[in-house]
């Protein structure tokens, strides 16, 4: 979605204030969870919906 929208990494770390470290957990899938908030704000700034950036991944059994 940050491709879509021609956005780095770094400025969408500006537009959700969200540090870098965190924005790069979430984009490479190891975040075990994320607030509704930084969710919302991500959305906004990418104008997009959660399923648009999100992806269910069930664990390991």
């Amino acid at each position: 979605m940050m491709a879509r929208r021609k956005m780095s990494l770094n400025e969408l770390s500006e537009k959700v204030d969200v540090t870098l470290s965190n924005l790069s957990i979430l984009k490479t899938g190891k975040a075990k969870a994320i607030r509704f908030s930084t969710l919302e704000a991500i959305c906004k700034a990418l104008d997009c919906q959660p399923a648009d950036i999100l992806e269910y991944r069930p664990d390991p059994a």
